[in-house]
C-alpha cells in the first residue's frame, strides 16, 4: 500500500498495535492523573451497568479509589447518558454536552426502526413534551411512557419512550451510578442535570474532525471502520481525508490503512505488560472493527454470550481468560494454562484489585469455571 505521498506505509505488526493501543489506554502503566481527565483522555467509559467504569479505572489510574468517580458523579461533572453505539457511557460534563450532538444522526436513524408505532406522533411535539416533564422532576422511563402515552394512546409504548431517549439527551440522575449505592433509573436532560444552555435543535451537526483525533489518541492508531465502529456511525471518511496532513499512515498485517497522530505512543513490541483484570463492556474490546490486536484468534468469541459480555483478563497484553467476584474468592477463567511467573503476576494484579475495590471483604484467588 502507498500513501498519496507516493511512499510506501510502514506496516504495524499486531504486538506493535497492541502496545500502541494498551498505551494509550493507560493500560501498559498505570497513569497518575486526575480521574476527571482520564475519562475525558478515554473519551468516556462504557456504563452500561453502574459498576463498569469504577473497575476499568482501578486498571488504568494509580492510587483510583471508588470515591475518586461517585465525588464528581454526585458533583455532577461527569455524568451517565446514551452516546456511542446507542449505550450508556460516562462522561465528563463537557463531552455530554458535544459527543451527544455529534451521534444525533445515530439516534435519528435508530428511532427509524420504531417509525410503525410512532404512527401520528409529532416528534418535535413529543420532544417538548418529554423535556417539560423530566426536568420538571426526573422520571423513570416508565413514568416518561406512561405521561406520553396519555398524549398518543394509539401509540406503542416502548417506541414513545425510545423516541424521547433518542430526541433528547437523558441523563441518568444520581445516586444510581454511585459505588456502593442504589437508585432506580431517574432521567432528565444533560443541560438541566449539569446547568448548561442546550445546543440549538437547529445548529448544524458538529464536524468530527476533533473526535477524530480524540480517538485516536485514545485507541489508534486505527483505521476510519475502527473509528466508525466505536462511535456507532458513518461516513467518517471525509473526517479523516481532511484531517491526513497531520496524520501518519501505517497498515496493518492485512494490509488495512491505519492513521495515527505523530506524536502518539508506539512502544516496542517487545515493552512489558502486565496483567490486568477488565469489567465487561470495556472500551477496550469494542472500539475496533479487527480486535486481532486484542483478541487472538483462537480466543475470538470466548468473552462474549448471545448479548452479555464476560469480565476479561489480559495477560501480555492480550485476552487470556475471564474472571468474576463470588462470595468469598475471585474466580479466574484462563483460556490456556499461565506459567508460575505468569500466574504470580495475575494474584498479585487481583490482590491489587481487591484491595481497590472491596477493601472491607477478604477473598481468595483460584481458579475456577466462569462461563455457566
Amino acid at each position: 500500500m502507498t500513501t498519496k505521498a507516493g511512499t510506501t506505509a510502514p506496516v504495524l505488526g499486531i504486538r506493535a498495535l497492541n502496545r500502541a493501543t494498551l498505551a494509550r489506554q493507560l493500560l501498559l502503566r498505570r497513569a497518575s492523573m486526575p480521574t476527571e481527565a482520564a475519562v475525558a483522555h478515554l473519551v468516556g467509559l462504557q456504563a452500561q451497568n453502574a459498576k463498569p467504569p469504577y473497575y476499568a479505572l482501578a486498571a488504568r489510574l494509580d492510587g483510583f479509589t471508588p470515591e475518586d468517580l461517585s465525588v464528581p458523579m454526585a458533583d455532577r461533572r461527569v455524568a451517565r447518558l446514551v452516546t456511542l453505539r446507542s449505550t450508556i457511557h460516562t462522561h465528563t460534563a463537557d463531552d455530554c454536552l458535544t459527543l451527544r450532538p455529534l451521534v444525533q444522526a445515530a439516534r435519528d436513524r435508530e428511532l427509524g426502526t420504531f417509525r410503525k408505532g410512532l404512527t401520528g406522533v409529532d416528534l418535535d411535539r413529543l420532544a417538548r413534551l418529554a423535556r417539560e416533564l423530566v426536568e420538571a422532576e426526573p422520571r423513570t422511563m416508565g413514568q416518561l411512557r406512561e405521561a406520553l402515552l396519555a398524549e398518543w394512546p394509539d401509540a406503542d409504548p416502548q417506541a414513545l419512550a425510545v423516541a424521547a431517549r433518542c430526541r433528547l439527551p437523558l441523563v441518568q440522575v444520581t445516586p444510581r451510578g454511585l459505588w456502593g449505592r442504589s437508585g432506580q433509573v431517574a432521567l432528565t436532560t444533560a443541560e438541566h442535570w449539569l446547568g448548561r444552555p442546550a445546543r440549538p435543535a437547529s445548529a448544524p451537526a458538529p464536524a468530527p474532525d476533533d473526535t477524530v483525533l480524540r480517538y485516536l489518541a485514545a485507541f489508534g492508531p486505527a483505521s476510519v471502520k475502527d473509528m466508525q465502529t466505536w462511535a456507532g456511525l458513518t461516513r467518517l471518511r471525509d473526517a479523516f481525508e481532511r484531517l491526513r496532513p497531520r496524520l501518519l499512515t501505517f497498515r496493518a498485517p492485512d494490509g488495512t490503512e491505519l492513521l495515527d497522530l505523530p506524536d502518539a505512543p508506539r512502544p516496542d513490541p517487545d515493552t512489558p505488560a502486565p496483567p490486568r483484570f477488565l469489567p465487561e463492556f470495556d472500551n477496550l474490546l469494542l472500539s475496533h472493527a479487527d480486535r486481532t490486536r486484542l483478541v487472538p484468534p483462537a480466543y475470538k468469541g470466548r468473552t462474549w454470550r448471545k448479548n452479555q459480555a464476560y469480565r476479561v483478563l489480559l495477560v501480555d497484553g492480550f485476552v487470556a481468560g475471564l474472571w468474576k467476584l463470588e462470595d468469598d474468592a475471585l474466580v479466574v477463567e484462563p483460556f490456556d494454562r499461565p506459567t508460575k511467573r505468569q500466574w504470580d503476576e495475575i494474584t498479585a494484579e487481583g490482590e491489587r484489585m481487591l484491595a481497590t475495590m472491596h477493601t472491607s471483604a477478604a477473598y481468595d484467588i483460584r481458579v475456577g469455571t466462569v462461563r455457566g
